[in-house]
This record gives structure tokens, sequence and C-alpha cells, in this order.
């Protein structure tokens, strides 16, 4: 109960209810212009349908170049999803300033197991304000392109398929699809300028 985010009914019910939702800030407020790399991430959840089985992605984008910093697939939306997600961009990114975090307001994302996680880190949390989607737009506009440009155009065999198609949309995303926001640039290639580099970073995968 504790890592789902779970309470058991109580007398103080209202209390507790009040005493989290001042503690759920909306540190980003919908700006989502960001001045460097690993400053501001953002996460999501959302399902995709293969053979009658229910699929959650999890992916999280980096703002300054709208990179797809880290993604997976699983079976259940769990807290475990969220976090090997997390950890997973994390390992790969090694943020060395401040990171915030921002998500809506999913059970996931609130439990104690993964805000613990967080704050041994160092990552400060800022969640959605409780239905407003546009406070998360970022992700929403990236799980709409995945499912209108990949996910609803072809009708997979297999869960190997799906997962193979999957992981070739997030590539292609971070590597060939030009953003308007980058002024037409990759997500990569605005990276690699920002860091100076003519090698570009390594794909996530």
């Amino acid at each position: 109960m504790r890592d789902m985010g779970l309470l058991s009914i109580r007398q103080d019910a209202k209390k507790v209810y009040a005493k989290e939702r001042r503690s759920l800030k909306n540190h980003l407020n919908q700006q989502f212009e960001v001045t460097r790399p690993n400053e501001v991430w953002v996460s999501d959840i959302t399902y995709f349908l293969c053979k009658d089985i229910k699929y959650y992605i999890c992916a999280i984008i980096d703002l300054y170049a709208r990179r797809i910093v880290g993604y997976r697939i699983g079976k259940r939306n769990s807290t475990q999803l969220v976090k090997s997600t997390f950890k997973q961009a994390y390992e790969s990114r090694k943020p060395a300033g401040q990171l915030l975090f921002h998500t809506d307001r999913g059970s996931n994302y609130r439990s104690y197991a993964m805000c613990s996680y967080l704050k041994e880190l160092g990552v400060i949390q800022s969640f959605s304000k409780a239905g407003v989607p546009y406070d998360n737009s970022v992700m929403e506009s990236f799980f709409s392109s995945l499912k209108r440009e990949e996910l609803y155009r072809t009708k997979y065999r297999s869960e190997a398929e799906f997962r193979a198609a999957v992981d070739a949309y997030m590539m292609f995303y971070n590597e060939r699809r030009p953003h308007a926001k980058n002024g037409y640039k990759t997500p990569m290639k605005l990276e690699s300028i920002y860091f100076g580099e003519q090698k570009e970073p390594e794909t996530v995968s």
C-alpha cells in the first residue's frame, strides 16, 4: 500500500488529503523553455493494446532538446515501471546540476518508493495540477506523435514486433525527426551543438 501511495480509511483522512495536495507542488508551471540539458525532465505513461494485451509505455523527455532520455514497456502500470525508467535515464545521463522531474499526479509518481528514491538523488519533484493536462503538454504531444506516426498505423503480429517498433520509433524521434522547437534540428543534433561535440551522444536503448 505504501509503494502504491494508498492509505487506509481513518478519521484524519481529510487532513492527510489536504496535506498531500499542498506537498504536490507545480514547480514547472508550464515553463517548458530551459537553458541546458538535464535541467528539467518530464514523464508520463500511456498504454497500447497489442493482441488484446495492454502494454504500458513510460517515457522521459529532457525539455532542452525534447530528447527521449529513457523509456520502458511493461505489462503493469507499476511503481517499478516508472522507477526503472528513471534509473535507466539517470544512470545514462548522469546529471551534474540540479534536476527537476515533472509528472502528473499518478500514484506511481507519488509512491513512497519513487519519492524516496528521487529524494536520495537530490532530484526535485514537480506535479501537474489535478485535471490540467496542459501542465505536461510536452509529454502529451509526444505520445500523440508516437501513436499517430507509428502505433496506430501498424497491426503488430507479436509482442516482439511491437516492442521492436517502439525501439525504432524512439531512435527515429531522437536522431532523425526534426523539431520546430529546435529550429528544425533533431534532439540529438541540438544537444551535440550545446556540448560542442562532433560525435552525437549515445542512443538510449
